[in-house]
């Protein structure tokens, strides 16, 4: 890692469900990222401003309500209106492939479904964030 990357991971929504949210926010931490966990329940607009107030460089965003299509893009919106377009974005929770498509087109950068590896998820943010380090300097 080319330096202590700063995630928010984020329970966008009505969403009372926050044991995947709660184990990737310790994988990531234990690879060696710092980790904003929000909590449950969260606006687009509370995110967006974690994000902005913690200076962060990634978030991640958990969901299992199927609210994802319509709770995604709104986040994206408000990250974008505080001139946060460059925060990467990447996702998690049950959504469908043909959904995670169409997240994708839209900015998200990767989404997990349920029995993707931790390690693997750490060290996907890890070389994205390492390589977009790489691009910008």
């Amino acid at each position: 890692m080319k330096r202590p990357y700063r995630v928010v991971v984020a329970k966008p929504g009505l969403d009372g469900h926050d044991r995947g949210a709660k184990t990737i926010t310790r994988a990531l931490r234990d690879h060696g990222f710092e980790v904003i966990y929000t909590g449950l329940h969260q606006t687009p607009e509370q995110i967006a401003e974690t994000v902005l107030q913690e200076d962060a460089d990634a978030v991640g965003l958990s969901l299992l309500s199927g609210a994802h299509l319509t709770l995604f893009p709104r986040v994206m919106d408000e990250l974008r209106s505080r001139d946060l377009g460059d925060v990467l974005i990447f996702g998690g929770g049950v959504i469908p492939d043909s959904d995670a498509g169409v997240l994708k087109q839209q900015g998200v950068s990767e989404i997990f479904g349920p029995g993707s590896s931790l390690k693997a998820i750490a060290e996907w943010l890890e070389a994205t964030l390492d390589e977009r380090e790489k691009v910008s300097k």
